[in-house]
């Protein structure tokens, strides 16, 4: 035969106390319950929070009193984009009126002013 297993007693004898015993395991547990689930709320409303400022950061926010508004990731890449392109622009030769001609002008007089040939050696 197996040995039983131990049994927490059932009573100790004073109904005072075991009430007592019980209403306070029952406080620990739903306090326990209630600091869980506290958690959980801070944890999901903080996750809330950071996809609403994402959210706000993709799409931009509207100026309102005291606070300019801010542009959205699309616009700030259509900006860019803009900048770039004016850049390229620039970085090519035309009729002249580009950094790229000017900088083909100087060189050209600097060769014409010092008698240098392409092939020093």
């Amino acid at each position: 035969m197996t040995a039983p297993a131990p049994v927490l007693a059932e009573s100790t004898g004073v109904p005072l106390v075991d009430a007592a015993v019980i209403w306070s395991v029952a406080a620990v547990a739903l306090a326990g319950l209630i600091a869980l689930i506290w958690r959980l709320v801070r944890g999901a409303r903080r996750i809330i929070n950071r996809i609403d400022d994402f959210a706000d950061d993709w799409a931009g926010v509207p100026a309102r009193p005291g606070v300019p508004a801010r542009p959205g990731v699309m616009v700030r890449l259509d900006r860019i984009e803009e900048r770039i392109d004016q850049v390229g622009h620039e970085l090519q030769p035309n009729s002249g009126s580009t950094l790229r001609d000017a900088v083909d002008r100087v060189d050209a007089r600097t060769l014409s002013l010092t008698n240098d040939s392409d092939t020093d050696t």
